[in-house]
C-alpha cells in the first residue's frame, strides 16, 4: 500500500512539474505578444497621425484660400 502511495505522489509530482514549465512557456509567449501588441499599436497610431496629415495637405491643396482684398 506504502508503495503505491508513493508511486502515486511521484507522478503527481511530475505531473505538477510539467504543468509548472508549460505554465513558464506559456508566460513568456503572453509576456511577448504583450511586447508585440504595444509596438503594432505604437505603429498603428504612428500611420494614423501620417494618413491625418496627408489628409489634411490633401484638403489644404484642393481648397486654395481666396485671394484678400
Amino acid at each position: 500500500m506504502k508503495d503505491e502511495t508513493s508511486q502515486r505522489l511521484e507522478r503527481i509530482e511530475a505531473s505538477v512539474a510539467h504543468l509548472e514549465h508549460q505554465v513558464e512557456q506559456l508566460n513568456e509567449v503572453v509576456i511577448e505578444q504583450g511586447k508585440l501588441v504595444e509596438r503594432l499599436k505604437k505603429e498603428v497610431q504612428r500611420q494614423s497621425t501620417a494618413m491625418q496629415t496627408l489628409e489634411l495637405e490633401r484638403m489644404k491643396a484642393n481648397n486654395p484660400k481666396p485671394p484678400h482684398h
